[in-house]
């Protein structure tokens, strides 16, 4: 059984930075597919980030602004949050496909799991 956890979350002021982690397990190690995605309260699910065999790719809200990375050995996925505005609030998840993929990687309906999400909250 495949589990994503999500760590990194918290209160931050704008201008501020966070960096989240994606933990995954019940798997071996690789180059799988995976995602951020974020929703913030009463909104829709949206992109945040992607990394695929194609290649990084991220929403335009956040582009210049977050990194996305990964440590294929730890089976581990980062998402680096700089210049962090009050409308990046939102619950962060990390998604993962059940193998390598090419695309973009930005409908959420492309994944298989998900983690259970970690609060992002920035105070203007």
């Amino acid at each position: 059984q495949v589990q994503l956890v999500e760590s990194g979350g918290g209160l931050v002021q704008a201008g501020g930075s966070l960096r989240l982690s994606c933990a995954a397990s019940g798997r071996t190690s690789g180059d799988y597919a995976m995602g951020w995605f974020r929703q913030a309260p009463g909104k829709e699910r949206e992109f945040v980030s992607s990394m695929t065999w194609s290649g990084t790719y991220y929403a335009d809200s956040v582009k210049g602004r977050f990194t996305i990375s990964r440590d294929s050995a730890k089976n581990s996925l980062y998402l680096q949050m700089n210049s962090l505005k009050p409308e990046d609030t939102a619950v962060y998840y990390c998604a993962s496909q059940r193998g390598p993929a090419f695309g973009y990687g930005s409908d959420w309906s492309e994944y298989d799991y998900w983690g259970r999400g970690t609060q992002v909250t920035v105070s203007s």
